[in-house]
């Protein structure tokens, strides 16, 4: 039976974007303004790393998408966590796997900007590509804007204030808001899998090679673009981190609270990528996390 509207909009219309919201604080308690300027320090890992996350990964996800022959829903699910840097979690994977920590760190602070306009490209491109030139699935870019604007910069921001003038209270409250957030975004990715666990096997089965292939590909190339290019081997570690890590639950709020008329099968991709994405991010904490300098 299905669940009453009012449930459904407070859960789109509330809860996604308070658990978002919560999850980006959680990322400015770890951010400083040294993070911004860290670019002037090695402003070839930064640039390699920008270009793989918001460059390279979209057109990977479109060329896959061509090749596997997939349209619809689970395409569209595919363009948006391609859309979507990874946020804290890439930089707590990167941390134990002996990557560049701070590098880390400074590609989740600039992502967390420029996302906000290449989002909404990004994905109106993927509904046009997938879904047809209807403008009853096109996001609405000004509300797009306003919204990411408000669920990820307004909370970084208030994490950053309260970092740098609440130090101690910051680092006290890292780690349960972290752990608040890997608890949300389990719920949320649990959520879907009941709400389809009728069709998630089906899905799984369309989309699930699909998803790995792309998070293979992207990591693999980043931290071979990385070697070609000549970085210290824990900064191939991060860029490699930064191009497949995505950011589930942004993911899932665009495509349940942004993108008009949206559909269950859209979600399906994110969650599936999620999941994956943590084994692959396992490997690499594993393989790296034990291997000497």
């Amino acid at each position: 039976m299905p669940a009453p509207v009012e449930e459904v909009n407070i859960l789109k219309e509330v809860v996604l974007p308070a658990a978002l919201a919560l999850i980006m604080l959680g990322m400015g308690l770890s951010l400083t303004i040294q993070d911004f300027k860290r670019v002037l320090a090695f402003p070839k890992a930064v640039v390699l790393g920008v270009f793989n996350q918001l460059i390279l990964l979209p057109i990977i996800a479109f060329a896959l998408l061509q090749v596997f022959g997939l349209e619809g829903g689970l395409a569209v699910g595919l363009v948006v966590i391609a859309a979507c840097p990874g946020g804290a979690t890439s930089n707590l994977i990167t941390h134990v796997a002996k990557g560049d920590t701070a590098l880390s760190v400074t590609l989740t602070a600039i992502s967390s900007i420029v996302t906000i306009f290449t989002i909404p490209l990004i994905v109106n491109y993927g509904l046009e590509t997938f879904m047809g030139n209807a403008t009853d699935v096109r996001l609405p870019l000004d509300k797009t804007i306003g919204a990411l604007f408000l669920i990820i910069l307004v909370p970084v921001g208030i994490g950053m204030l309260i970092k740098r003038y609440k130090n101690e209270f910051a680092l006290k409250a890292d780690k349960p808001v972290r752990i608040a957030s890997i608890i949300i975004f389990v719920a949320i990715i649990a959520a879907i899998v009941l709400r389809e666990r009728q069709h998630i096997a089906g899905y799984f089965e369309q989309a699930g090679v699909l998803a790995l292939t792309l998070n293979v590909i992207t990591m693999g190339l980043g931290f071979g673009l990385a070697k070609m290019f000549k970085l210290k081997r824990e900064r191939a570690i991060t860029i490699s981190i930064e191009s497949g890590i995505q950011n589930g639950t942004l993911a899932i709020l665009i495509i349940e609270t942004l993108i008009p008329n949206s559909t269950p099968d859209m979600l399906i991709v994110p969650a599936v990528y999620s999941l994956i994405m943590f084994f692959t991010g396992g490997f690499m904490m594993g393989y790296f996390g034990r291997k000497k300098a």
